[in-house]
């Protein structure tokens, strides 16, 4: 098989696993469970990054979603006393409502993208893949840091908040 093929194989099989991911998050009982899925899920997008050729968004999405957000996520599931109770991440009695919404929101999305003329470039990158995380660095260290810096404010508030919800349990 081709290099193409195979990519083609890879990307579907990801995209599976991905949805997998994805339906584990919200249908297993358990909460600890549903958050071990939101890493895998995280893991796929990883994957398709990759197969992009976006490697260093690729590490990024693994250190700072599998690696930082999943973890807070976990902590805080065990700090709480029924993390572990067959019934920790109970079910909702609108899920036939939201299950509607999702199936017409993704077929208006299946229609207009099917409609769209998407212009795809087949020139290469210049200056390779270190240009563009050289660019990505510039401009978030540039134009893009007062927004970059209140985006880890925030994680830092919520580390707290979690801590001190923890410490009143």
């Amino acid at each position: 098989m081709s290099t193409d093929a195979w990519a083609t194989l890879a990307f579907y099989v990801i995209s599976i696993l991905l949805v997998l991911g994805a339906l584990g998050v919200v249908l297993l009982p358990r909460i600890v469970h549903a958050a071990l899925a939101l890493v895998f899920f995280f893991l796929m997008i990883a994957g398709i990054y990759v197969l992009l050729g976006a490697e260093f968004i690729a590490a990024t999405q693994v250190i700072v979603y599998v690696g930082a957000i999943t973890v807070l996520f976990l902590f805080a599931i065990m700090l709480t006393h029924r993390s572990y109770a067959p019934d920790s991440n109970p079910g909702n009695s609108q899920w036939i409502a939201a299950g509607v919404v999702s199936i017409v929101t993704g077929g208006i999305l299946v229609g207009v993208l099917a409609q769209a003329k998407l212009p795809v470039s087949t020139a290469a990158t210049p200056g390779g893949v270190a240009d563009v995380t050289k660019t990505l660095g510039q401009l978030l260290m540039g134009p893009y840091l007062i927004p970059f810096e209140i985006a880890g404010l925030l994680l830092l508030a919520a580390m707290v908040g979690a801590i001190v919800i923890a410490r009143e349990m």
